[in-house]
């Protein structure tokens, strides 16, 4: 392994967000329909729309 590419991977890791790895991606959908579902629900109830 080269400095470059060292320093490239230590980048890599560093930019990460912490987010779901790529294997989740039905939990993320999921949990991406919970959030529309609860919003709606809100607005609905508040009666902004």
């Amino acid at each position: 392994m080269t400095a470059n590419s060292a320093a490239l991977h230590r980048a890599r890791q560093l930019v990460r967000t912490g987010g779901p790895e790529d294997g989740s991606k039905w939990l993320e959908n999921v949990l991406g329909w919970t959030l529309v579902v609860v919003v709606a629900m809100f607005v609905t109830q508040v009666g902004w729309l």
